[in-house]
């Protein structure tokens, strides 16, 4: 069965535009749960621009499904890793002009360094992801480093979908999307899990979630964005619903 796992910095976005108490995005994991999330995203950046500190202990101490720690491969955010002890630590690439994250996390050039950083939140019982663009060196880099999960980056492929008139069947579209197909078949060979996230909505959400073998999509700004005008446990409900039925489907 795919999973959902919802992003909620945008919620946290809200609320620092005005630096204020709400909305909260504790509340904002409860819809989401509500809905029928499986789990949690969050994205604790080192400027602390949407989530903080706190919301991510909150979080963890009241969640009931598991929680996924995006964060850069930094000794402070290890640490705190490692004393919340999320389910899930996703080590991502990160700027501070960056609008939002603008790729996947360079494997190769910075193995030893990544290796250390797996071990130490393996060492603390958390089990560790990578977002990485859909290419082999990169995917067999985090085979090596001890990665057991590779969120496969989808932004190429929603990109291109939105450019080619949100047409399933173009060329440009399916070359994408069996780009995430081929590195999907790879990381599960290397025996890590497959998961797949960046720039999915409503729209173009289906002929990824029919991949074989995928595991779990991680979804932020579409469904936050529909929530406005829907509520947050209806837009994720609409979503998993997409989803599940997609997954459902063999892919052609």
């Amino acid at each position: 069965m795919i999973e959902l796992g919802v992003n909620i910095d945008h919620i946290a976005t809200l609320r620092q535009a005005r630096r204020t108490w709400e909305p909260d995005p504790l509340w904002g994991a409860v819809e989401a749960h509500l809905g029928g999330a499986d789990g949690i995203t969050v994205h604790l950046r080192e400027d602390r621009r949407h989530i903080q500190d706190d919301d991510v202990r909150r979080l963890k101490e009241t969640a009931q499904i598991k929680l996924n720690l995006e964060m850069a491969a930094t000794d402070e955010m290890v640490g705190i890793a490692c004393r919340l002890k999320p389910h899930l630590a996703m080590l991502v690439p990160e700027g501070r002009h960056e609008v939002t994250t603008e790729g996947g996390l360079d494997i190769v050039s910075q193995e030893s360094r990544l290796k250390d950083v797996i071990a130490r939140l393996a060492g603390a019982g958390i089990t560790t992801s990578v977002f990485i663009d859909a290419e082999l060196p990169q995917i067999e880099a985090a085979a090596r480093i001890g990665a057991r999960v590779c969120e496969i980056h989808t932004g190429p492929y929603a990109h291109v979908f939105h450019d080619q008139g949100r047409d399933a069947e173009a060329p440009a579209v399916l070359a994408e999307l069996a780009k995430i197909r081929v590195a999907g078949e790879a990381v599960r060979q290397l025996g890590m899990r497959f998961n797949a996230g960046h720039a999915l909505n409503y729209y173009n959400v289906q002929p990824v979630a029919r991949l074989p073998g995928i595991r779990e999509l991680h979804i932020g700004h579409a469904i936050v964005s529909r929530a406005v005008f829907t509520g947050l446990c209806e837009a994720v409900r609409a979503m998993k619903a997409l989803m599940t039925a997609a997954a459902g489907r063999p892919a052609e």
